[in-house]
This record gives structure tokens, sequence and C-alpha cells, in this order.
């Protein structure tokens, strides 16, 4: 994470300061807001569209479709396009390749265990390329953000009369030239990374998940289709309005999130102060790493923990924003996932 300063300019690695609480603010008010996120229903039904579309077509000529590949490419479209306004006739557009590459480096870069992490002697040698491929992909994801962000402010200079961009850089670049907000020109392109990274592949693993727990299932399978057919029928299209409308759907994905979370390991905290958690004392500034997997298959929290099992969640007012610490996939408290902020 020490990759173009980002332990330093990262909103997921800067101590909690007005910095960091701008970008928060930033997240809450202008990216995560219900105001912004009912504005881009329609864009997120297009992509789906768009998925069912080139799934049906490999179908029709009996192709093989490879899941984690093609929710990807839809995952990153819609980022693309939400961020950048990059609109491509094609599913697999040239320019979502080049990004799918650089995602998919870089989600291994970060996970991959790294011995120099355990024997700080090693990191000088990197022994594993780790580091140095990692700086690789990050210079070449921000070298495409600050293309972004360069040719779109020339073409402010260029065209002051022209309208503006529906989408969230041109969002940034009015909070960068604007009083509002603590944010500069910048550091535009750290919050960006942070939106990209945390976002597409996060949601295409855990889709993935479902989707394997639920054929390895085949009667949690059943049970979901005959709830959604009963809300949107045999050939209706579930709206997000429609969600809150099945609790089945929505346990499969609390209890996918519990088996399979992201991330085993949650971003790490520092211990501002000494501090003493049932007889262990955790010195001041140590990093602190929470393991959500091993929560997650804590028996003395789930029955059966190693059991996909939808239905325990159908009777719990349990969820994953942060409120209820046995289900913390995404973190909890002012350092929750941005996306849950609002």
């Amino acid at each position: 994470m020490h990759a173009r300063d980002l332990n330093k300019l990262s909103m997921a690695f800067t101590p909690a300061g007005k910095e960091w609480r701008d970008k928060r603010k930033i997240c809450k008010e202008e990216v995560f807001s219900e105001r912004s996120l009912e504005g881009s229903e329609a864009l997120r039904q297009e992509k789906l569209q768009q998925l069912v579309e080139h799934v049906g077509r490999h179908c029709d000529r009996g192709d093989v479709v490879d899941i984690y590949d093609v929710l990807l490419v839809t995952n990153l479209n819609l980022m693309l396009t939400t961020l950048f306004s990059t609109r491509s006739p094609d599913f697999d557009s040239a320019t979502t390749k080049e990004f799918k590459e650089i995602v998919e480096v870089i989600a291994i870069a970060v996970a991959v265990p790294n011995f120099a992490d355990y024997f700080p002697i090693l990191k000088p040698l990197d022994p594993q390329g780790i580091k140095r491929k990692a700086e690789l992909y990050f210079g070449k994801l921000f070298a495409k953000f600050e293309r972004f962000l360069n040719e779109r402010l020339e073409s402010r200079r260029n065209n002051p009369g022209a309208p503006k961009e529906h989408d969230l850089l041109e969002t940034l670049v009015d909070i960068s030239q604007g009083t509002d907000y603590n944010l500069t020109t910048e550091e535009i392109p750290y919050l960006l990374f942070d939106l990209f990274v945390g976002g597409p592949e996060t949601n295409t693993t855990s889709i993935e998940w479902i989707m394997t727990e639920l054929l390895f299932n085949p009667d949690k399978l059943r049970k979901l289709q005959e709830e959604i057919n009963s809300v949107v029928g045999e050939k209706g299209q579930i709206q997000e309005a429609d969600i809150a409308r099945l609790p089945y759907l929505q346990a499969v994905v609390k209890e996918t999130l519990r088996y399979h979370p992201p991330g085993p390991l949650l971003l790490p905290r520092r211990s501002e102060a000494d501090q003493e958690v049932n007889g262990y004392m955790i010195p001041k500034g140590a990093q602190i790493l929470f393991n959500v997997w091993a929560m997650g298959k804590d028996p003395s929290i789930w029955t059966d923990p190693e059991t996909f099992e939808p239905e325990r969640f159908l009777d719990k007012k349990v969820d994953f924003k942060g409120q209820h610490f046995e289900l913390i996939p995404f973190g909890a408290g002012r350092r929750i996932c941005p996306g849950f902020c609002r």
C-alpha cells in the first residue's frame, strides 16, 4: 500500500482527520446519497440487460460462459460509465479489457501472502515480486485516471460554456474548484482509485459465490426462484424497489457474505492508545487485523457454521451494514466501506 503513496492519500488508509472526513462526506453526500443512487438506477438496469443479452447469445451458440469474467466486465462497464461517461456498443470493449487486466492483477497482488510482511528483512529484496508488480499496475491505473482527469480539465478550459457530463468525475472536478470540501485536483485520482478498486472485483466475487452455493444447494435455488416468480413473475425483471419484498433473496446474500466474505481480513486498524481487551494488552500503535472469515465460522455465534443455510437470517434482524458485529464483511463504525456510509 506504499505504492503511489496510497498509505498517505488513499481514503482507506488516511488517518482520521479533516481530509479523511471531507472525503467520507463526499462519498456520503455526492456518491452514495439516495439521490445519486436513484438517479443511476436506469444505468444499472441497462448494464444488467446487456449482460443478459450477452449471456443469451453465448447460450444460443452453445458456448461456455465464464461467470466471473462476464460479471466483472459488467461491473467494470457500470463503473466506467458512472465515473467517466464511457460508453461502448460492445459488451467487452478494448477499454474495459484494459481495466479488467489491471483490476485482476491488483486483486491478486493485494490478496496473495507476502513473505516480506512476515520477515521484514526481505522487504528490500521483494522475493516474490509482489511489490514490483503492484507498483507497475497501480501506476497503469493511475495513468488512466490522470488521463481522464486531464482531458476533462482541458475540455472545460477550451469549451467553458459546453454542457457538463453527468458523471462522478465532473462532480469531483466541481468539488475541487469549490470551497465546500477540502479536495484538490491532485487528490481526485486517489478517490477514484478507492471507489474503483473497492467495487467491481468485490461485487463480482460475491455474486460468483452466491451462484456457486445455489448450484450446490438446488433446494435453496428452487426456493429463491419461487420467491422471485411470486413477486415479479416468471418473465418479469427484478427492479431495485422489489428487493424489499424478497426476504429470501436478502437472506441468501447475507449467508453468502457470512460464509464467503469478499476478503478474509478487514483493512487494518491501528491502536491509538494502550488498550486491554479480554485480558490481552494491545499496545499503542499496534496494527490490528479483524478475521471476518473466522468470525463467520465461529460455532459460538452460528449454528452449523459450515452449512450454507440462508434460513438462519429469516428470523434474525442481522444485517451486514456494521450494526451487528457477528456479520461485518464490509467493516463497521466510521471506517466501514464507503458504500455503507450514507
